[in-house]
């Protein structure tokens, strides 16, 4: 499949660099690669391995056909706004779209740009990338929510399709709660595996041991859940009705780690209800969590 498009890369930052890599090597021409300094669009560029560097102040509607606003969400309204008053005429945007990956927000953000005359809407990676090295690995083949105008939806399937991709379509009145759920599958997993790392460390496991340990046991929890649905998935001590063993964990936070007390209690209850067990003797029935 070939791209006839030539692509602008607005916020050469992680997302920006790894989506334009991947579209550089998938032989989609990168026309520009802007941001808010032009030292940083030159760094975006030279990872991309192409595309001309430019300030985004210096971005106009003829510099490509199909512009991706990498932003972050907090600078999206601001980033539409301003290119919605480049270019001359009274529809300087028209023929052209504009796609944003932000994971909170809906291409409605962009109807600056509309009004000008682009066809908008948002391509948003169900994917973790803590560095543009490592979004060029795991945004290959990973799932992508679409939505916006009909043009412009119809143009992130064909850049999705190039990477591979799995494309799903998301409400965009409820791109909060899609956001939502990944952020309670990312950084509070890595959150609480962090914790766990920290408790194994108190146990004497150091982290070379415990941080393989724990990849290895949260992706099997992991396929587990794609394999068996939560329920099914869900094991431990609440799901038995090990209530001893439950009051021994509060007994040990109180004394390692009393500040992760109240994120137990609320699991706990989580758990229960996932697996649809009683509530009357465990958090009811509390022991002193003194020893």
């Amino acid at each position: 499949m070939t791209f006839s498009f030539n692509v602008a890369i607005i916020g050469p930052g992680r997302i920006g660099q790894a989506l334009g890599r991947l579209l550089a090597q998938s032989r989609v021409p990168i026309a520009v690669v802007a941001g808010r300094q032009l030292s940083a669009a030159t760094r975006g560029a030279r990872f991309i391995g192409m595309g001309k560097p430019i300030s985004v102040a210096d971005l106009q509607p003829q510099s490509a056909a199909v512009f991706l606003i990498t932003t972050s969400d907090s600078s999206l309204a601001e980033v539409a706004s301003n290119l919605a008053r480049q270019g001359t005429g009274k529809n300087p945007w028209r023929g052209k779209v504009v796609l944003h990956t932000c994971g909170s927000l809906p291409s409605g953000i962009l109807s600056p740009l509309k009004q000008r005359g682009a066809a908008i809407g948002s391509l948003h990676p169900y994917q973790t990338v803590p560095s543009p090295r490592t979004g060029v690995r795991s945004l290959c083949e990973c799932f992508w929510a679409v939505e916006g105008d009909r043009r412009a939806a119809r143009v992130a399937r064909d850049l999705i399709k190039m990477l591979q991709g799995t494309v799903f379509s998301v409400r965009p009145e409820e791109k909060v709660l899609y956001h939502l759920s990944a952020f309670l599958v990312c950084p509070t997993v890595v959150t609480l595996m962090a914790q766990s790392a920290d408790l194994l460390k108190k146990a004497g496991v150091p982290p070379k041991i415990s941080r393989p340990m724990l990849r290895q046991f949260v992706a099997e929890t992991a396929r587990n859940f794609a394999d068996f649905g939560g329920s099914r998935a869900l094991t431990g001590p609440a799901v038995r009705g090990d209530w001893t063993t439950i009051r021994r964990h509060r007994a040990a936070l109180q004394r390692s780690a009393p500040e992760f007390i109240s994120v137990y209690e609320s699991l706990l209850k989580a758990m229960l209800r996932l697996a649809n067990k009683s509530e009357e003797r465990g958090p009811k029935s509390k022991v002193p969590l003194t020893t």
